[in-house]
């Protein structure tokens, strides 16, 4: 059941947020729609499905990146779900970098976490498909996301090249295996066996790819983005993209940060770079 608990009308749509009961995560997950005008059944627009980083919710993108209008324009949904599961039952972390707000889009397997932290499955098959059994969406869908979700999206896009049909992403996180933060999230999340770590690392995913499944990609990374060295390792991608010759622009950006002014400076573009394919 979807409960509706916000709707605000923007840009000539409608910006809504509902909870429901998730059979992956088994607690209550909210996620937030935005609808372009004159969406209806029959008139269903195709969904660019968004994923936020660390500490973030459903709303961070939707409040502060600016994409209605353009979004409006091209007539494209956006759906942006949580970053994790939450609730007093779902095991947390004092530290920002793990646990609720930091579901890192993958099935743990390690207790207690393996129970609540199926974000893998929540984003590729419970939310699409409750998506499109209540709102006026086609089965279309683009990907994309920011710090923890654009390791989402582009991981997510390599792993299940043939249900999205493109994929970008803002500062992704995009070698997690050989991050800080990707190793702690997954040696918890998934066990100590790093063997499983390369089914959820985008460069690993992207050096097995095969030619027929390549699909378009955009990357956009500030230069004075204080994560880039430690964190985000965006030459390791640059130099995959190069080896496969895989259709991934990847646009470096003099003197922008990790931050949402960043991501609000090129949302249009990326829409854009979406409606392409969508």
């Amino acid at each position: 059941m979807l409960e509706n608990i916000s709707s605000t009308k923007v840009s000539g749509g409608w910006h809504k947020q509902y909870t429901h009961q998730a059979s992956s995560t088994h607690c209550a997950m909210r996620f937030a729609i935005f609808l372009p005008p004159g969406a209806s059944e029959t008139n269903k627009v195709p969904v660019m499905y968004w994923l936020s980083g660390l500490t973030c919710t459903d709303e961070n993108f939707m409040q502060k990146a600016g994409a209605f209008k353009k979004a409006a324009e091209l007539g494209i949904a956006i759906v942006a779900p949580d970053t994790s599961p939450r609730g007093e039952n779902v095991p947390d972390d004092e530290n920002y970098d793990f646990g609720q707000g930091a579901g890192f889009y993958v099935n743990a397997t390690q207790a207690p976490y393996n129970v609540h932290y199926n974000m893998y499955d929540y984003v590729v098959s419970e939310l699409p498909a409750l998506i499109e059994a209540h709102f006026p969406v086609t089965s279309k869908k683009a990907i994309a996301g920011h710090s923890m979700g654009g390791h989402g999206a582009l991981m997510i896009a390599l792993k299940n090249p043939k249900q999205y049909v493109s994929a970008s992403a803002f500062s992704p996180i995009v070698n997690p295996i050989n991050c800080p933060w990707g190793e702690k999230a997954f040696s918890n999340y998934l066990g100590g066996d790093k063997a499983s770590w390369l089914e959820y690392d985008s460069c690993e995913l992207m050096k097995k790819a095969i030619a027929e499944d390549y699909l378009p990609m955009r990357i956009d990374q500030g230069e004075a983005d204080n994560f880039l060295a430690e964190q985000l390792k965006t030459e390791h991608l640059f130099a995959v993209v190069n080896e496969k010759d895989y259709p991934a622009e990847i646009n470096m950006h003099a003197g922008y940060d990790h931050s949402y002014f960043f991501i609000s400076s090129f949302i249009d573009e990326h829409l854009m770079f979406h409606q392409k394919y969508l």
